[in-house]
């Protein structure tokens, strides 16, 4: 596999290599000790996830308070969806900036992004699954979203894709309406917990 850091610094998209013959194919999705390589740190692993969406289900922008934070491994194993990363963190020099990956099962790819940061796909395809690996679990009281129609983020969905939001997310603040409510985590925070991290 191949890492690489996205445009939103502690983000990172990983290239998977798939493995395939009469049989069928084998793809390694995750591997600790090539991310904790790449990150410093090993991902603690609290929680696994998996949603199947339709074409043009939108999740996100989704993020947790720091301390904890809750850092992500994103794959999609089945169908394809465009997943976006958003630097929420309110002092980061990237503030406010985004990239997206698309994932697809036919080219496998996977998405890690560390604690702080926002998050959000859109789906595709039809059936279209999205797997993800979470450092800390659900917790309501701590997680929080950006609407992610906003217009000053300017997050890149596509024009011809009926797009489909939980009430929930439509009725997400804007960036900045969450930097004014003080719901978004700092980038002193957020260092503060990749540095505890890195030494355990």
């Amino acid at each position: 596999m191949e890492i690489t850091e996205l445009a939103v610094p502690d983000s990172y998209v990983v290239d998977l290599v798939p493995h395939g013959d009469t049989r069928g194919r084998f793809t390694e999705w995750y591997r600790a000790d090539a991310l904790s390589q790449t990150v410093g740190h090993a991902l603690p692993l609290a929680q696994a996830n998996h949603s199947v969406s339709a074409r043009g289900v939108l999740r996100g922008v989704h993020f947790a308070l720091v301390p904890p934070g809750q850092a992500k491994y994103v794959y999609c194993p089945a169908g394809r969806v465009l997943d976006v990363v958003v630097d929420v963190r309110v002092g980061s020099p990237t503030f406010g900036v985004h990239d997206a990956v698309v994932l697809d099962s036919d080219q496998p790819r996977a998405v890690y992004l560390a604690e702080g940061l926002g998050h959000a796909f859109l789906a595709l395809a039809d059936d279209s699954s999205v797997t993800y690996l979470v450092s800390s679990g659900y917790d309501p009281s701590r997680e929080f979203g950006v609407d992610p129609m906003d217009p000053d983020l300017a997050l890149p969905w596509p024009s011809d894709v009926q797009l489909e939001l939980s009430a929930k997310d439509r009725a997400a603040p804007t960036l900045a309406q969450a930097r004014e409510q003080g719901l978004l985590p700092t980038m002193e925070e957020c260092a503060a917990r990749y540095a505890q991290l890195r030494q355990v």
